[in-house]
Formats: C-alpha cells, sequence, structure tokens
C-alpha cells in the first residue's frame, strides 16, 4: 500500500464519464507505480477540501485486505479541525445517527434519528482567537464510524462548526483559509503478524495561522 498527504481542494475520484484532465488525484496515479504493471487505487476516500492521510492499494491483493480492515474497523484514524467557537467541556462523544439531506444534494447529509449509526469521539487539543476576534477551538476527532461529511455534520449539529465550512457552518464559498479538517493520522495492520503501519501527515499551510492562535507549535513541520 501507499499513504500519501492528500492537499485539500482537490478531488480523489475522476469526475463524471471518467475524463481527465488534471481534475482529480486518480489522473495523476500512474507516478505512483513505483515499478509495477498497473496504477495504484484507492482504498477510501477523503472529502475534496479535506487534507492529509490517504491510503491507497497498489494492487487487487492489497485493496481487498484494505477493503476488510475498512470495513471491520480495524483502521484507526484521528483527523485536527478548527472548529467556530468550541464545546464547553475538554473531551464527548457524538452519538448522532446521519442520512442523506435530500436526494437532489448528492452526498449531504444530516442528523437522522433512523439514518445509519454514527459516532465521533472529540477532544480539545487548545484554543484560540479567529478572525474578528471570534473564539475558535482546536480539536481532535476520532471517527467510530465512516459516513460521509461525518466529522462536519457531528461538529455543526454540535454547536461547533468545522471552521472554513461552507455547507455546514457560516463559511461562503471560495472565500476564507478553507476548510480546517486535516486527516492527521492512521494507523493500518496491513501485517496480519507484523506491527501495524502508523502515518502521521503535517498539518497543511492553509490551517497554521488557526493552529497557531490555539498553541500548536510547529516543531520539525510535525
Amino acid at each position: 500500500m501507499l499513504v500519501i498527504n492528500k492537499p485539500a481542494g482537490i478531488a480523489v475520484h475522476r469526475g463524471p464519464k471518467g475524463q481527465k484532465g488534471g481534475g482529480s488525484l486518480e489522473d495523476h496515479f500512474s507516478q505512483l507505480r513505483f515499478g509495477l504493471p498497473r496504477d495504484p487505487a484507492l482504498a477510501h476516500r477523503l472529502d475534496r477540501d479535506t487534507s492529509g492521510c490517504l491510503v491507497l492499494g497498489r494492487h487487487h491483493k492489497a485493496l481487498v485486505r484494505l477493503g476488510k480492515l475498512f470495513k471491520s474497523g480495524s483502521i484507526s484514524k484521528t483527523y485536527w479541525s478548527i472548529v467556530e467557537g468550541g464545546p464547553d467541556t475538554a473531551e464527548g462523544l457524538v452519538d448522532m445517527p446521519l442520512d442523506r439531506l435530500n436526494p437532489d444534494r448528492g452526498w449531504w447529509m444530516k442528523h437522522d434519528p433512523d439514518g445509519q449509526p454514527a459516532q465521533t469521539r472529540w477532544k480539545v487539543l487548545g484554543r484560540g482567537v479567529g478572525p474578528g476576534g471570534r473564539p475558535v477551538c482546536w480539536l481532535e476527532l476520532t471517527p467510530l464510524t465512516g459516513r460521509t461529511h461525518q466529522l462536519r455534520v457531528h461538529c455543526a449539529t454540535s454547536g461547533f462548526a468545522i471552521a472554513g465550512d461552507a455547507i455546514y457552518g457560516s463559511a461562503s464559498r471560495n472565500q476564507g483559509p478553507g476548510l480546517q479538517l486535516h486527516a492527521r493520522w492512521i494507523n493500518v495492520p496491513m501485517a496480519k503478524n507484523g506491527p501495524p503501519v502508523e502515518v502521521v501527515a503535517p498539518p497543511p499551510e492553509h490551517m497554521l495561522e488557526l493552529l497557531q492562535a490555539c498553541g500548536w507549535q510547529a516543531q520539525g513541520a510535525s
């Protein structure tokens, strides 16, 4: 497998009809063959505007193995986010079923008591002041399930939307610092008899200002 640090602002999948032209990460997978005859393929996905750890399988056998690990919940992930305002306590759990907002909104989601189970653990890593003197909070988010837009909906519905979120938060499209959500760490028990693979992705440049406002200090770009 490969784990890459996905940039924010680029889709992982090609668009409709498989058109090319630099519009997605898949358009560039031929550069990641490293001696194999075929391109690697996505083992999971991240939103267009989310950065960080993205896992690719280098061949069919690897993809089957990774698919089973993701489906069984054996792969652990944590995200860093900057949210508007922030929770009142230091840590907690959001247990909130999700379903599609409506058939016309594609992948947009909402809280629905009759939807699919969705759980996210969160922990406050720091607090600060953002643009305009508004309070912001640096959270570590650990999804226990893998629903579409889970972290974004859970945070927004809990009263602390992710900063820069133009769908579920207060941000305007194409303005501001961009979505403040980063897939920081992933643990993949790929080898049956060996240690898991752990990968940490340094935070993207567009999140550094608010992270620093919340107390994060760069140490060797970690």
